[in-house]
């Protein structure tokens, strides 16, 4: 069979995506390349291999919706200069005579290394040759690991993935398919479609590729993170493609949704004050998961990105103008130098809880269940439906295996290094809690290694201390006194206090103080406590307040999925309302939640969209609508530039210029006064208290949840100060608050229902 595939066919049939390269030198290594078929030229096995962490990976492991495959080809004997390589390091890497390429596998009985190679002919259309290397395991293979080194390659533009064979057990655990080409799990770049939501591209695969051409990313003279001390962080959770998606961004189109889009509205964080962005998943995902198989899902687009296909590859389809893998990982860089240089810190969400690769009634092979099954995911070999699933997705991956635990932790190192990131939260970070037979483990070895790690010394570590198997963590999250923790318990207490419910005014001045009844143990600090009242599944802050039901039925899931306990309350009427009242109850209600969130002790997050008032029409699991129901809405924003969002902005910023607010100690007697004789009345819900400061600058704060007016009396001062009136939630804007706050505050102040006040003591 003539081994040169047209580049139309290849296109269309196998990449099912636009490959375009605009490196001018790497055109030049293309057209040098040629395809030697010959006899196998694989040399003798080299005496200077040694595996490094042969115990590592020699140790054993515990134990359809169908992939469109890649077409048949005939598999040729080596046309390329080969040698046997090396183990390390994983992935592809480039050596002085060639690139080098590395996977572990277990289990395997044979590895293939699939190569695509790009040429150019006369029409400047980039044609594939493609060439088949099946690895002798006698010459190829040391310990567990399978390499080769390939000669002459062009050193960028080339895709490969692997055919990987072994035992046929199903029930043994095993999931070999040669006919499957497998994506690298150490790939540093990923090849796929390249627009996002491209529907004439949905069945594309995705292939691993490098780039060993391009100069090294200048992160310019004065290249320092930001280092803002954790107690100072107020962090933003965003989505990166949804941040600037809508039209009404004002971004030029081949921006929008892309890295680029997110630095031109930068000028938009520092007006809202916020010093650190918690970025949903931006590892390479599938967005159309769903779409494989008919399904009552079939309809939605993922634009969350919870389904990793790789844990070192940039989202590709975040670059602009459909630029790439390359386009991807330069343009990221280029984000986070932006977000640097206005002192904003980059904490990625990451995904290591599942993968992709669905479940066991529609399994889909793309890497690591084709390459080792057993290995990376846990299993119950006693059980039908094999995988065990705590993520709620269809499988788990089995963290604590020695070699998932190495992978796990050479990502975090990759993205510190190569992208410069400041931080991770841990998605369901409780299943990195199980063992490998699922069971919660006292000591995680993975935890330890992550906040021992000498690369990860400095970054901020977030774990969401739950899982969906019932492993249930906040306060008891194993933290080595440097892992923090949303912090659960906070958002249900305020959502319930400031609500209304009754018998939760202890609980809400615990969550204020800063949670130690969670987190004084040990050297942990308040800002070990996330307090969030909004995050990205549930509803936003305005359907909090205009939703007692959800409403997710565009889901496609019979309404079944979202959580059921929002502890939300529509104010009177649910959804959409133009009554006066309700709209003005509505508005208190939010600034009440956002002005609880930023006096609170511990490290406040919110929700992308909050600051207008964005909502989702009651959806609180919108994870498969590329829409305005995902899209952050700039009009609104604008519309709403001189109230909402003045009075969000501007209690940020208070926050950040007062000293009794975001303490790196836990509350002591001095420190806080409960102006409060009666904590046991399980009616009350009103709460008063003082918060001291070493220079005078005392806050008293009021929250009423009643439904009418409550005279609190208001303490006297000494040291010739008074108090000024900085915030009251029942004024319209902008007397809701007032920089440098208004003198003349009574004895007594009457505190409107459902509205809360901020006092400041001045000379």
């Amino acid at each position: 069979m003539d081994s040169l595939l047209s580049g139309r066919q290849v296109l269309n049939t196998i990449l099912c995506s636009t490959f375009r390269n605009s490196n001018a030198e790497a055109s030049q290594l293309f057209g040098k390349v040629s395809c030697r078929v010959s006899g196998s030229v694989i040399m003798g096995r080299s005496n200077s291999i040694r595996c490094k962490a042969a115990e590592i990976y020699g140790q054993n492991g515990q134990g359809t919706a169908v992939e469109e495959k890649t077409p048949e080809v005939a598999v040729i004997s080596p046309s390329l200069d080969v040698s046997p390589g090396q183990p390390f390091p994983l992935g592809a890497s480039a050596l002085e005579n060639g690139i080098n390429f590395a996977i572990f596998s277990q289990h395997a009985s044979s590895v293939t290394l699939c190569l695509y190679i790009p040429e150019r002919d006369t029409s400047e259309k980039v044609d594939y040759k493609i060439v088949e290397i099946k690895l002798n395991p006698e010459i190829n293979k040391s310990s567990d690991i399978w390499h080769i080194l390939v000669k002459d390659l062009p050193r960028c533009g080339v895709l490969y993935g692997y055919r990987v064979d072994g035992p046929p057990g199903w029930k043994e655990g095993h999931r070999y398919d040669n006919s499957i080409v497998l994506l690298d799990p150490y790939a540093k770049l990923i090849e796929g479609r390249r627009m996002f939501g491209d529907t004439s591209r949905k069945m594309s695969k995705f292939f691993g590729t490098y780039d060993f051409t391009s100069l090294p990313f200048d992160w310019g003279l004065n290249d320092k993170p930001p280092n803002i001390p954790e107690k100072d962080l107020v962090v933003y959770e965003m989505n990166v493609r949804a941040f600037t998606a809508d039209e009404s961004s004002g971004v030029d189109p081949e921006k929008r949704g892309s890295y680029l889009g997110v630095i031109e509205k930068i000028p938009h964080l520092l007006e809202l004050g916020i010093n650190a962005v918690e970025l949903l998943p931006i590892f390479e995902f599938d967005e159309f998961e769903f779409q494989r198989f008919p399904n009552p899902r079939d309809h939605l687009i993922n634009t969350w990105g919870y389904s990793t296909i790789n844990f070192f590859a940039p989202m590709s389809r975040y670059a602009s103008a459909g630029g790439g893998p390359v386009a991807a990982s330069q343009e990221f860089k280029e984000m986070v130098k932006a977000l640097h240089g206005a002192g904003i810190e980059v904490i990625l969400d990451v995904v290591y809880n599942h993968t992709n690769e669905a479940d066991d009634e529609h399994p889909y092979i793309t890497s690591f269940r084709g390459i080792d099954n057993k290995v990376y995911y846990m299993l119950d070999l006693h059980n039908p439906v094999q995988l065990l699933n705590f993520s709620g997705c269809g499988n788990t991956l089995n963290c604590n295996h020695p070699v998932v635990m190495e992978l796990i932790l050479d990502s975090l190192r990759h993205w510190v290094t190569e992208y410069h990131v400041d931080g991770f939260r841990f998605d369901l970070a409780s299943v990195l809690c199980r063992g490998t037979n699922g069971s919660p483990l006292s000591s995680p070895p993975l935890i330890k290694a992550i906040a021992k790690d000498d690369v990860l010394s400095s970054c901020k570590i977030i774990s969401e201390p739950w899982d969906c198997g019932g492993l249930y963590l906040v306060g008891k999250f194993p933290n080595w006194d440097r892992w923090a923790e949303w912090n659960g318990k906070y958002r249900d207490d305020v959502r319930k206090f400031i609500k209304g419910d009754l018998g939760m005014k202890g609980s809400f001045a615990t969550r204020l103080a800063g949670s130690s009844d969670l987190y004084q143990v040990n050297k942990r600090k308040p800002y070990h406590s996330i307090n969030f009242v909004i995050a990205h599944d549930g509803f936003t802050l305005y359907d909090l307040v205009a939703y007692n039901f959800k409403h997710n039925d565009a889901n496609g899931e019979g309404g079944r999925d979202g959580s059921n306990d929002n502890f939300s309350w529509n104010c009177g009427v649910e959804g959409e309302s133009s009554d006066p009242y309700i709209c003005a109850l509505r508005s208190r209600q939010m600034k009440n939640f956002h002005l609880a969130l930023m006096i609170s002790q511990g490290t406040p997050m919110m929700l992308m969209g909050d600051e207008y008032g964005h909502t989702r029409y009651g959806n609180n699991n919108s994870y498969g609508h590329d829409t305005a129901i995902n899209h952050f809405q700039w009009k609104q924003l604008e519309s709403k530039k001189n109230s909402h969002f003045r009075f969000f902005s501007e209690v940020i910023k208070f926050r950040h210029q007062h000293p009794a607010l975001g303490q790196d100690k836990f509350l002591k007697e001095g420190d806080i006064t409960w102006h409060e004789s009666n904590w046991e009345n399980y009616d009350s819900r009103f709460l008063a208290f003082t918060l001291h400061d070493r220079d005078h600058r005392d806050l008293y704060l009021a929250f009423n949840a009643h439904d009418y007016f409550v005279e609190t009396v208001v303490p006297s001062l000494t040291h010739k100060r008074q108090w000024y009136r900085v915030v009251d939630t029942n004024l319209p804007s902008p007397d809701d608050f007032v920089p440098g706050g208004v003198s003349g505050v009574k004895d007594t102040y009457n505190v409107a229902p459902f509205s809360s006040i901020l006092l400041e003591a001045k000379p």
